[in-house]
């Protein structure tokens, strides 16, 4: 069940596919074995209006949160964020080298007492 939330600055979408890091992503964390296929949700919200840094309109930014059910333990994770992060700095990295962009990535547990689940996908695969 692990969610996959791509926050970026609209000005990102000049420098790089986000559709195609959505997916590069997705089969990144496919490639971890850390999470469950038929729970992979990728998506991407871009933020129209920022202010970054010194407040030059050329800045932009991409946050990655990964927020996934407890019970991996902290290798396990740490593994995975650092091959996650790898993927979006490859994808990333023609677009850094001509441009000023912030790259940050965080994992997160979701507690499972507090975060009920239902779904059909697998049903479906």
């Amino acid at each position: 069940m692990p969610h996959f939330m791509l926050d970026y600055s609209a000005n990102l979408e000049e420098l790089t596919s986000i559709p195609m890091l959505c997916d590069v992503l997705r089969k990144a964390a496919i490639e971890t074995d850390v999470f469950p296929m038929p729970g992979i949700r990728v998506r991407a919200m871009r933020a129209d209006y920022v202010s970054i840094a010194d407040g030059d309109p050329k800045h932009a930014y991409l946050d990655i949160s990964v927020r996934l059910r407890a019970g991996r333990d902290l290798e396990t994770r740490k593994k995975a964020t650092a091959h996650l992060f790898q993927v979006a700095k490859a994808h990333l990295a023609p677009a850094m080298e001509q441009h000023s962009i912030a790259l940050s990535l965080e994992m997160r547990d979701i507690d499972p007492e507090l975060s009920p689940k239902i779904g059909t996908i697998r049903d479906h695969i």
